[in-house]
């Protein structure tokens, strides 16, 4: 809590100091050496491994040290006090941590007399390179701004007197005290409340890609809000206090200290690494920070990784401490005159004051399903507020009874089961089960994997949090308030025979990372071995291991195979095999994907999921053994077009005349409507004469994506002038059908694009629909003259450096070659892509954009000169090795 000062104690040169003060006029340099001396020795000291709290303190100390001398070389009334406030009150000072100060005064009057001493001692801490924050008020000021604001009363909570005078600083302690304003109860609702928004603003998860040390759930403004209302309520000064009082056990309190310890560590190496006040754990220090730590890359994770895992487990703790120690707070404070009469709900269990609580202390050593029970009865009884205090704190104390024969207890895998069949609560009572340790210790290969990070921009999430998350969205997709997001799942789930058995999949499709190997498969065995432990039938457990090794086939379907493709869509049914998997496969998938990455999950995905679905159920409704054709389905998409086109007024003759330009991808792989779109546009504008046309690509009432159709002569490099344009209008092509009809030499391309942020254009914006248009016309009408790429790339890219892969295969059923390029991230990449085709000499067909954080997995369809696969091994060999190269360098460039 706070520190007295130590003067004594402290590490500055103070002769040094003194000599510089009594310099006329006074050595500002000196006294910034000897400022810099003490932080490089302190430097030194925390490289070596010195225990960080005693360096926190030190670095107090010789602040102190340093106010102390100053203030006497300035004139003050003898009414005014130096204090320190907030960390600095504490004693909590890192090597560029604020400085907060108050400078307090009797009386209006003192200040305005004073003024050139006040103006005088801040612009000589600022001089001093020193991080001050600082405020000048008189004693009447700090009782109406404390009163009116929790932030000021808080500062002034850890309040701690440097110099002056001590009876203001008394009067100004004892007027802002709990008995004259913010009295205990209203300042522990108001703290509260700035928990939760401060969560909200983290996602309300401890486990963000770049946590905040300070301010993340469970950081150590969890341990701050504890302090202050323990000091608000109690009076006391220090957190080991609760010991006494019962709030804490000592192991509690251990935990408690040494979680604090590590955050001031961590964030000690941040400010030590960046230079200056620096709370985020951002991508490019977390590396610096692992080898600082001595965490080194090994087979089963990377050092940085190693680094965050422990940070997640440290703050996974504290955030259980704090949950629990506020509730003790709630309970003390705020229900204390409202205790009511417990409600019976068994032997075990009772209700008080909307908590559930034990009927006994010895519930959960007498009857260790318990453990399990209090899960089952709050989602039975979703009214209840949550956990008593003391309850959790009797969890804690008896989680260790959770072994292998608690594990294998009939009674405690039916609670299980019963919990995940249960119609409300499953996944906020998994969350809790988690919370409180349960979870991870009921089943080990959760708990392996709590707080296991992967070191990149797509998993924002930790494995353990990424498996809660999606049973979360599963459950979202059976309420109608998410039916705008999320349309088809939500309408699939209400058709599931079975729904726990999705809720199981969810928890267990991501358990088998960091094991080695194929997670999936892995994770599948994990699967099978828990179905077998809880007795489930055979139907449920073989759907429940299928869904776990297959979770990642249809989203990589998707996004890499081109789902207009009879063929792409018959081998997808042929591993779904029914209507049942697919509809439990689909539904796992979006909650998956919106789990893994929601800023990632945008509305072509949802599109192309959709589109592959549908295709794939009308497929499985007419079996198996009798696939849709290519002929059928282009004769088919070419009727539907001519029944559109002929509301239209236009003759099938005309219209069939017209269309034999276009080869057969033209009809395989575009949609009737865009077909009748394209024509009419043609016929309208002139055969032969360039267009672009763009529309919104509309999912329903859920917008997915632009739609830009572009037609003209064909020629050289046509693809990446057209990247380059797309990439200067700051437009994120998703998806590219690039056809050129072998009779006109013409190419009828489309490109499904979003804005940067991930929306589809705004069909509103005139001047931006003008612009685009106008642009790509000019592309098509002569190569555009090449600039550096206007986009800026973003700060989180720049740390990763992904080595190019390009692999080749050759898709004899298609007549093309599969070129997958796997690189990072980039602007630019795909008008550089599009050159080295050209300059190698083969020619792009159709291609799959698909951007996964800082990681790019592209697949290309191309074919050589005479539009066969490419059959020449020197030529395959030769556009690998320049794609490589050409990508590298791209990647050198952006990292330069």
């Amino acid at each position: 809590m706070t520190l007295a000062p130590e003067v004594n104690d402290s590490i500055l040169d103070e002769t040094a100091i003194s000599a510089a003060l009594n310099q006329q006029p006074m050595d500002i340099g000196a006294l910034k050496q000897a400022l810099e001396q003490t932080r490089e020795a302190q430097y030194r000291r925390f490289r070596s491994g010195e225990f960080v709290a005693d360096l926190v303190r030190d670095r107090t100390r010789a602040i102190d040290a340093l106010l102390h001398r100053l203030w006497h070389h300035f004139d003050w009334p003898r009414q005014a006090a130096l204090v320190a406030v907030g960390g600095y009150g504490r004693g909590e000072l890192l090597p560029h941590s604020d400085i907060d100060l108050l400078l307090l005064f009797r009386t209006e009057q003192d200040i305005e007399a004073h003024v050139e001493s006040v103006q005088a001692f801040i612009t000589l801490l600022w001089d001093l390179n020193l991080d001050i924050g600082h405020s000048v008020r008189t004693l009447d000021a700090c009782i109406d701004e404390a009163t009116e604001d929790l932030t000021i009363v808080t500062n002034l909570l850890e309040a701690r007197l440097l110099e002056g005078d001590q009876s203001l600083f008394d009067a100004m302690q004892a007027a802002t005290d709990a008995a004259h304003i913010w009295p205990s109860a209203s300042f522990f609702k108001a703290k509260m409340n700035e928990q939760v928004h401060r969560y909200e603003k983290y996602g309300d998860t401890a486990y963000n890609l770049e946590p905040n040390i300070k301010s993340s759930p469970g950081g150590l403004r969890d341990i701050q809000t504890i302090g202050w209302v323990v000091k608000r309520h109690f009076g006391d000064d220090r957190l080991e206090e609760l010991v006494s009082r019962g709030f804490l056990t000592q192991n509690e309190f251990q935990t408690l200290i040494d979680g604090q310890n590590y955050l001031w560590r961590i964030r000690y190496a941040l400010h030590l690494l960046a230079g200056r006040e620096e709370d985020r754990l951002l991508f490019d220090l977390q590396k610096a920070v692992a080898e600082l730590f001595g965490f080194r890359d090994s087979e089963e994770a990377l050092g940085v990784e190693q680094l965050m895992k422990t940070y997640y487990r440290t703050v996974f703790h504290l955030r259980e401490l704090n949950e629990m120690l506020l509730q003790h707070f709630e309970e003390a404070l705020l229900s204390q005159d409202k205790d009511t009469e417990p409600r019976r709900l068994n032997n075990r269990f009772q209700v008080r004051n909307n908590y559930l609580e034990m009927t006994s202390p010895e519930v959960f050593q007498r009857t260790p399903s318990a453990l399990m029970e209090v899960f089952v009865l709050l989602a039975e009884n979703p009214e209840l507020k949550g956990i008593r205090a003391s309850t959790i704190r009797s969890i804690f104390a008896h989680r260790h009874l959770i072994d292998p024969a608690f594990r294998n207890d009939i009674r405690n895998s039916s609670f299980f089961i019963e919990l995940m069949r249960s119609p409300q609560g499953v996944s906020t009572n998994l969350r809790r089960m988690n919370r409180y340790g349960v979870l991870g210790l009921y089943l080990p290969e959760f708990g392996d994997v709590i707080g296991q990070m992967q070191f990149d921009l797509f998993h924002v999430y930790t494995v353990d949090a990424h498996s809660l998350k999606t049973v979360q969205n599963l459950r979202r997709f059976r309420h109608r308030a998410n039916l705008v997001e999320f349309p088809l799942a939500c309408r699939i789930i209400h058709l599931l025979p079975k729904v726990d058995l999705l809720y199981i999949a969810g928890l267990f499709h991501d358990l088998g990372k960091g094991k080695g190997g194929d997670h999936s498969e892995i994770g599948a065995e994990l699967a099978h071995q828990f179905c077998h432990r809880h007795r489930l039938p055979d139907w449920d457990t073989d759907l429940v291991v299928w869904l776990v090794e297959n979770h990642l086939l249809m989203s990589l379907t998707a996004q890499r195979e081109d789902v207009s493709d009879p063929d792409v869509i018959h081998r997808f049914t042929e591993k779904v095999q029914d209507l049942v998997h697919l509809d439990y496969l689909y539904v796992l998938t979006v909650a998956d994907i919106h789990a893994t990455n929601p800023s990632l999950w945008n509305s072509w995905r949802a599109a192309l999921l959709k589109q592959l679905y549908t295709e794939s159920k009308l497929a499985l409704r007419r079996g198996l053994e009798n696939p849709v054709g290519k002929e059928e389905r282009i004769e088919d998409t070419k009727r539907k077009a001519i029944s559109i086109l002929a509301a239209d007024g236009y003759a099938e003759d005309e219209i069939r005349g017209f269309w034999k330009n276009p080869g057969d991808d033209y009809f395989l792989r575009e949609t009737a409507e865009n077909i009748a779109w394209h024509t009419k546009a043609i016929c309208q504008q002139g055969e032969g004469v360039p267009l672009v046309l763009v529309q919104e690509l509309n999912e329903g009432a859920f917008e997915s994506a632009t739609q830009i159709f572009i037609y003209g002569p064909d020629r050289i490099n046509l693809f990446a002038d057209i990247a380059y344009v797309m990439d200067q209008l700051q437009l994120n092509i998703h998806d590219a059908r690039i056809m050129t009809s072998p009779s006109s030499g013409y190419s009828l391309d489309t490109f499904i694009v979003l804005e940067e942020d991930d929306s589809p254009i705004d069909m509103r914006d005139t001047e931006r629909l003008r612009d685009i248009q106008h642009r790509l016309l000019m592309a098509v009408a002569e190569p555009p003259e090449r600039k550096p790429s206007t986009r800026r790339v973003p700060r989180t890219l720049k740390h990763f450096n992904i080595p190019t892969r390009v692999t080749l295969s050759n898709d004899l059923l298609n007549e093309r070659t599969i070129v997958e390029v796997i690189t990072t991230d980039r602007p630019g990449l795909l008008a550089l892509i599009g050159e080295v085709f050209i300059d190698i000499g083969v020619y792009l067909q159709s291609a799959r954009i698909s951007t996964l954080g800082e990681r790019v997995e592209d697949v290309f369809f191309v074919v050589d000169a005479d539009n066969r696969p490419l059959q020449d091994g020197e030529l395959s060999e030769r556009l690998r090795a320049e794609l490589t190269r050409k990508l590298n360098e791209l990647t050198e460039q952006t990292h330069a």
